[in-house]
């Protein structure tokens, strides 16, 4: 999973909400039990502290003395801490062996451990101390060692429970994404093979009306859009091409008939010249409609499954007498067969366009390759003349444009674009590198080969 992508971070929060919320819940309910077992102890120790002092107000610090020892010995008080001393700290009653060095008199209490006279080890206990009329010291407060020891192991429960519950936090953020990733799985899909040209494709309806469900009636309405300007498109290019050829045709045949009468070697030339520009008009529109028809996506359902080594070879074949002529040569570097599925008819063409382009604009050796590579298969065709700089690359794609208009020839500015747009009806890309020297023209084709039969 991608760590900035939406689903990763709703997953995040997800998870730190059910951490949070776990932690407050059992950090505070540690905190108000402690809270709650604080001031219960204090209470009962002030409850205490007020009716001993009746005793003092009475008969002094020998009723107090006396007072403390029969609450003690009674067993009703039992957790309670008493001491009572003399001004210089000299013990009268009690069960403390002294007043604790870190215990001041005040107002409050402190919570020490300390060892009651009767027993060796230390415990927990709120205590405090007063100085009365007379000068003694008079210690009062209640034992939570027990408390403090319940405290203790729910302070533990609570860290294991917190552990436990980041386990269950992780494992609900899992759960969360992986529901949301599955709901929007079926989208994807349908757009996925929408892109491959698959147009009926539409997202399965589940019966529910969230967001997903809106979204799947959002995305199969704008299919349906889009399946219908589709149609409507091919039947307009088809439309347009009958009516744009059909005159161009009756022009073409009249040119021809008027040619097999002219004498006159002027209004021969002339008449040879309309013939080759009506030719130049014919398929300039052939190819703006190829290149609209690729775009739109229309000639998927045309694709077979196609050895593009052996195709490759047969174009090298055809065009090997017309690049001898030009005193040079064309080879086809492929190690073993490709097959993919493609539009035969375009991409025989689009290929053709490049090797024409290397004849007429390059120089040296034209080669051709075919091989597989990391996401698709590579179609290149690559000359050493003097290419095209990295600048101008984007002119080099651009309709109706040409790099060089005192080149002359027949040329329309359309060859790059038409294969522009046949490498995106295989969902895939073209691109112009350096040879070095010359021009290398890459069709990069989306998808894996078939395995070669």
């Amino acid at each position: 999973m991608n760590a900035n992508s939406t689903t990763f971070r709703f997953a995040g929060l997800v998870f730190l909400f059910q951490i949070l919320a776990a932690a407050v819940l059992l950090f505070g309910l540690g905190a108000l039990l402690r809270s709650q077992s604080r001031d219960a102890a204090i209470s009962r120790a002030e409850t205490m502290r007020t009716d001993l002092l009746e005793s003092y107000q009475f008969g002094g610090a020998e009723a107090l003395g006396q007072a403390v020892d029969g609450r003690l010995m009674a067993g009703g008080s039992r957790g309670a801490v008493l001491f009572l001393a003399d001004a210089r700290g000299k013990p009268i009653a009690g069960n403390l062996r002294q007043v604790p060095p870190r215990l001041a008199p005040s107002r409050g209490y402190t919570l020490l451990k300390v060892a009651r006279t009767d027993h060796v080890m230390p415990e927990a206990m709120f205590l405090r101390v007063g100085r009365l009329t007379g000068g003694e010291l008079f210690v009062t407060g209640t034992i939570v060692e027990s408390e403090r020891k319940v405290l203790a192991q729910l302070e533990r429960a609570s860290l294991a429970a917190l552990a436990l519950s980041i386990v269950f936090a992780g494992f609900a953020a899992f759960v969360s994404t992986r529901l949301i990733t599955d709901r929007l799985r079926a989208t994807v899909a349908t757009l996925r093979n929408v892109r491959g040209g698959d147009l009926s494709q539409r997202v399965p309806r589940d019966g529910t009306r969230d967001a997903f469900g809106l979204l799947g009636s959002e995305v199969n309405a704008t299919l349906d859009r889009v399946e219908t300007l589709n149609a409507e498109l091919k039947i307009a290019t088809d439309t347009l091409a009958h009516d744009l050829k059909s005159p161009l045709t009756r022009m073409k045949s009249a040119l021809d008939r008027l040619g097999r009468t002219v004498r006159e070697p002027e209004a021969l030339a002339s008449v040879d010249q309309a013939l080759a520009e009506s030719e130049r008009l014919m398929a300039m529109i052939e190819t703006a409609l190829s290149i609209t028809r690729a775009e739109a996506g229309l000639g998927r359902e045309s694709f077979e499954r196609t050895n593009l080594t052996e195709m490759l070879a047969t174009i090298v074949e055809i065009y090997a007498p017309m690049v001898e002529d030009e005193g040079r040569m064309i080879t086809l570097n492929a190690s073993s067969a490709v097959i993919v599925p493609i539009h035969r008819q375009l991409m025989d063409q689009a290929i053709g366009n490049l090797i024409d382009n290397a004849i007429k604009y390059g120089a040296g050796a034209i080669t051709l390759s075919v091989r597989n590579v990391e996401g698709g298969v590579l179609i290149a065709v690559a000359d050493e003349g003097p290419g095209i700089p990295p600048e101008r690359h984007a002119q080099a794609l651009a309709r109706f444009q040409r790099l060089d208009d005192a080149r002359g020839g027949w040329g329309a500015g359309l060859g790059l674009s038409l294969v522009q747009a046949v490498a995106r009806l295989h969902s895939g890309t073209m691109e112009l590198r350096d040879h070095a020297p010359g021009l290398e023209v890459a069709i990069v084709l989306g998808g894996q080969a078939d395995p070669a039969a």
